[in-house]
């Protein structure tokens, strides 16, 4: 701008949500957190949502952020400025659980355009209403949402039942009334994923009675992203938080839902594994780097902070993310199977069938598998791990985050080198003495966007 400010506009997408209630739920969402904590977000300076003014598109513009980007600093960090920006992530973690809900969705203000039935009114001029995250709505291109069966169900909910009841809704509404032409679908047929998400809403049913979850199930409103691209610091301190950008999509959630949610300067996702057949694994003797021993001790540090801080601050969270996972992984799937295969919601049935008694839950699990489904299962399994196994691989090679997000300065480079990796992988395909590998079955398992032709 003239006077040197900076600001900052927003324009949505309709792959990130339905776009009119993105953006008022998104300014509102802002609005809410400026009013009620003290966690530091940019102020908004000008917004409508009404695609209809004069700009012919919803939009907001807000100040620039202050400070810089936590992850151009934390490599420049000692451990105990790195320990305490972690305990700044966490204090803000505190204020924000602190917060009361009576329902779960996303806050919108009061007079949004939204039909009076779908609002739950709060006070101070907010409200409450459907949730407008991605996976409750049409968005990716060619993508289609099937209301045959279930009508759209995208909240708000008033209780943890009615919410699990959207998230199987949504499972069902992805799944067409015929197989694609092309053949390219989510493994066994429309029926099959049929009947695996009906046993899993009796499953799910049946889960969401236990102590452990209704202990866990408060509506709970949180970043869904407290990444180190998402949270700015200041230049001189950076264990000082100035802002938290993109709120984009934040909804509330049961405090279950934020269990698997960790900032990625606690965890270390990456796991090291061979990809390659002719790759060695590491061995157990094997000396580590000063450099890997180095990061390896400051990621345990971190996450040590953060874990103590919400035992002591956010105790329904620590106990949350105390849970055994084979409660909480048929609830966070359910959703998903036709969009990324059946394989992970059966496996994750199945391993809560086994142990359904040992976790406290009564009677006998809904989901009981055949000899038959068990053996077919296998296989399916057995792709789904390659594929987060490639994922996981690209992730520590390419410098992406889990998604494939890298920075633009760093994009040219990664993507060069996750083509370089997916033509190595095809020959590996191609030469693989397994009967069941191939070039076809190679290329459909890559996880990452690719040029076929080289």
């Amino acid at each position: 701008m003239d006077n040197d400010a900076r600001v900052v506009a927003r324009v949505p997408f309709g792959v990130a949500g339905p776009r009119r209630l993105m953006t008022n739920s998104e300014v509102a969402t802002m609005a809410y957190i400026r009013a009620h904590t003290s966690v530091p977000v940019p102020r908004v300076l000008d917004w409508n949502d009404d695609p209809a003014n004069p700009t012919g598109t919803e939009y907001i513009i807000m100040e620039h952020a202050s400070g810089v980007q936590l992850h151009e600093k934390w490599n420049t960090m000692n451990t105990l400025q790195q320990m305490l920006c972690v305990k700044s992530v966490a204090t803000l973690v505190k204020e924000m659980a602190k917060l009361k809900f009576p329902a779960y969705g996303s806050l919108y203000f009061a007079d949004a355009p939204i039909n009076p039935s779908l609002k739950l009114d709060l006070s101070d001029g907010f409200c409450i209403g459907p949730h407008c995250g991605t996976q409750y709505w049409c968005l990716e291109p060619g993508e289609s949402r099937y209301y045959e069966r279930r009508k759209p169900n995208q909240g708000p909910w008033a209780d943890v039942l009615s919410y699990c009841s959207g998230l199987i809704d949504t499972g069902f509404s992805r799944i067409p009334s015929t197989a694609p032409a092309d053949g390219t679908f989510s493994g066994r047929t429309i029926q099959d994923h049929l009947r695996l998400l009906e046993v899993s809403e009796q499953v799910v049913k049946e889960v969401i009675k236990s102590p452990a979850i209704q202990n866990v199930s408060a509506p709970m409103l949180l970043h869904p992203d407290f990444h180190k691209r998402n949270i700015f610091v200041s230049d001189d301190d950076p264990t000082r938080l100035t802002a938290v950008i993109d709120w984009q999509s934040t909804g509330v959630e049961p405090v279950f839902s934020f269990a698997n949610e960790t900032p990625d300067m606690v965890a270390d996702s990456t796991i090291d594994m061979p990809l390659f057949e002719d790759e060695p694994e590491a061995s157990p003797n094997q000396t580590q780097s000063p450099h890997d021993k180095k990061c390896e001790k400051e990621i345990s540090i971190c996450e040590q902070t953060f874990e103590v801080a919400l035992k002591g601050w956010v105790p329904k969270l620590h106990d949350a993310r105390a849970l055994d996972e084979t409660l909480l992984r048929p609830i966070r799937y359910c959703h998903t199977s036709w969009r990324d295969g059946a394989a992970a919601l059966r496996q994750e049935l199945t391993e809560l069938s086994q142990h359904w008694n040992e976790l406290g839950l009564p009677n006998s699990c809904p989901y009981q598998p055949s000899p038959q489904e068990l053996t077919m299962h296998a296989k399916e399994w057995e792709d789904f791990e390659t594929f987060q196994s490639l994922k996981l691989f690209l992730v520590r090679s390419i410098n992406s985050n889990i998604d494939g997000w890298v920075p633009s300065e760093a994009w040219e480079a990664a993507k060069d080198a996750n083509q370089s990796i997916f033509e190595e992988w095809m020959k590996t395909a191609a030469q693989s003495e397994d009967p069941d590998m191939n070039e076809d079955r190679g290329r459909k398992l890559w996880p990452f966007d690719v040029n076929i032709d080289g």
